[in-house]
Parts: structure tokens; C-alpha cells; sequence
């Protein structure tokens, strides 16, 4: 299973992830974390890079909660069996770094456990106040 950071986060985040994810793949339960901005290119459209995340049985985590709320991109997500989970920030400049970090590193155990039951199309909000909602 790949499951790709959003551009709107650190590429370094991505790369850091998966160096801690890779002591606990199995054969069977195998997480990849990549970066889109890496992968695809910093400013490729959610159309081009959406398809090719589907045929990977992708997830994305991402700070852009307009894609749950801009009705043809959701559509776009639900469409390919995107798993989502959106990152909320207090304030809207988005998360601080090591506040990021921290939130995910936290949340890992269960980002992880729900990509491997949870059906797709889903999508879950994560919050520093809170645990995980789906949404």
C-alpha cells in the first residue's frame, strides 16, 4: 500500500515516515510513504495524479480540506476509491511543522490500521484537539 503526503507537506515528512514505517512492513501489511510532490511534480493537477494513486490502491493524507468541500474534486476522489485524511489546523495557515509531525506520529497506529480495514472510498479528519473522525 502506498500512502502519498499531499504537496502542501514537507517532502522530508514523507521520507521520514517511511523510514520509520519500514521496520514494521510485513509481506502482507507493506506501507510505502511517498511524497506527490516528489512523485508527480509540484503543481500537478488532482485530475492527473488521482487516476494513477486509484490504480496504486492509494490513501492521501493532506492539509486541503477544500477537496472534501469543492463538490467536483470530492466527486474526483470518491470517483477513484481515494482513502482521505485531511489534517486540520486550529488557525488557517495551516498546521506549524513540528506540530504536523507530531500529530502524525501520533496518530500513526491508527491511520494505518484503518487503511488496511476501512473500505474506500473514506475520509477522516485529524485534528490536534481530537482523535480520528470520519467524516
Amino acid at each position: 500500500m502506498i500512502i502519498y503526503l499531499d504537496e502542501n507537506m514537507p517532502s522530508s515528512l514523507a521520507d521520514a515516515l517511511n523510514i520509520l514505517q519500514a521496520p514494521r512492513n510485513t509481506e502482507s501489511r507493506k506501507i510505502e510513504v511517498k511524497s506527490i510532490k516528489k512523485v508527480f511534480g509540484a503543481g500537478t493537477k488532482d485530475e492527473d495524479w488521482i487516476p494513477i494513486a486509484r490504480k496504486e490502491c492509494a490513501i492521501v493524507i493532506t492539509q486541503d480540506y477544500n477537496i472534501q468541500r469543492t463538490r467536483h474534486q470530492k466527486a474526483l476522489c470518491d470517483a477513484n476509491n481515494l482513502g482521505l485524511f485531511y489534517l486540520r489546523s486550529p488557525s488557517k495557515s495551516g498546521l506549524l511543522y513540528w506540530d504536523m509531525v507530531g500529530l502524525l506520529i501520533e496518530q500513526w497506529p491508527e491511520i494505518t490500521k484503518i487503511c488496511f480495514k476501512e473500505s474506500k472510498p473514506f475520509a477522516y479528519r485529524c485534528s490536534l484537539r481530537k482523535s480520528l473522525e470520519k467524516i
